[in-house]
C-alpha cells in the first residue's frame, strides 16, 4: 500500500461523506447497497466483509483493501481468517469506482477551486 491502511480508511471516510454532500442522490443510493448486501442473512457480516476483501485485492483496490480489512475486523474476523482470505484473492486473481470517485472529487476540488472550495480538503 502507498499509504498507511488507517489514514486511508479515514481519508475515504471523509471523502465519502464529502462526495455524500456533492452527490447525494447515488452516495446515498451505494450506501444503501452496501448496508443491505452485508447485513446478516444466511451469511454473517464478517463472512461478506472477508468476500469485499477478497474482491478488493483480487481487482487490485487499495481502497477496498483498507476499507475491508477494517469492517471485516470489527465484524470479529481473525488473523487466520484474514490471512486465509487474502490466500484466495491470490488464487483468483465494480465498488471500486466509489474509492476512485473520492480522487475525482478532489482532482475537480484542485482544478475548479471556485466551484466548490468551500468543502474541506482531503488530508
Amino acid at each position: 500500500m502507498n499509504q498507511n491502511a488507517a489514514d486511508l480508511y479515514q481519508e475515504l471516510e471523509k471523502g465519502f461523506e464529502r462526495l455524500g454532500a456533492e452527490l447525494p442522490g447515488p452516495m446515498s443510493g451505494f450506501n444503501r447497497l452496501h448496508n443491505k448486501a452485508v447485513e446478516t442473512k444466511a451469511l454473517d457480516k464478517k463472512t461478506k466483509e472477508l468476500m469485499a476483501l477478497a474482491i478488493g485485492i483480487a481487482v487490485h483496490c487499495e481502497g477496498c483493501i483498507a476499507y475491508h480489512t477494517h469492517d471485516a475486523a470489527a465484524a470479529g474476523a481473525t488473523w487466520e481468517e484474514l490471512m486465509e482470505t487474502i490466500g484466495v484473492a491470490v488464487m483468483m486473481g465494480g465498488g471500486p469506482a466509489a474509492v476512485y470517485a473520492v480522487k475525482a472529487l478532489n482532482a475537480a476540488q484542485a482544478f475548479c477551486p471556485e466551484n466548490r472550495s468551500e468543502l474541506p480538503k482531503a488530508g
